[in-house]
């Protein structure tokens, strides 16, 4: 039996395979370095991201902190302004001002009556300031500055009603 190596197409066939085995072995090897090169870089990309991430949500809670501390001082500055001497008062003041303003929009009235009261109370607090109603009640009887007090109280509204 005469074997020829070179004429059977098994050979042929084997040799085929093998060659073909041997380019896709080389094939995904380079595959697999294509792959892990690109792994790489996406692993550097990612890296870069987180850091840039990482800085950027570092200076925003720096900024926050930051924030929360100047709202804090405000807030207590606020708050010791708000408790000198005549703020209470100037924030009640504040307060009678709106609702009288209120108060004569939706009863008109009412405006007429607190004009005059106001006038009253105006001369009142000028009296106060000039002092004659401390030495009048300091030189003389209560019941004598009371009637210097009417007296005058009266004369302001006898002028008031002649210039009308």
């Amino acid at each position: 039996m005469n074997f020829d190596f070179l004429n059977n197409p098994i050979i042929y066939i084997l040799v085929g395979i093998a060659i073909g085995w041997v380019v896709t072995y080389f094939k995904g090897l380079f595959q697999i370095r294509k792959y892990k090169k690109e792994m790489e870089d996406y692993k550097k990309h990612l890296d870069i991201q987180m850091k840039i991430t990482k800085e950027g949500n570092e200076s925003i809670v720096k900024e926050l902190e930051k924030l929360k501390k100047e709202n804090e001082n405000l807030r207590v500055s606020v708050k010791t302004l708000g408790q000198k001497p005549g703020r209470a008062e100037l924030r009640l003041l504040n307060i009678y001002d709106s609702a009288l303003r209120k108060m004569m929009q939706k009863a008109p009235g009412f405006s007429s009556a607190w004009e005059s009261a106001l006038q009253e109370a105006e001369r009142e607090y000028e009296e106060n300031e000039k002092g004659l109603k401390t030495i009048l009640k300091k030189v003389f009887s209560p019941s004598l500055a009371h009637k210097s007090e009417t007296t005058q109280i009266q004369k302001a509204e006898n002028n008031n009603n002649f210039g009308d």
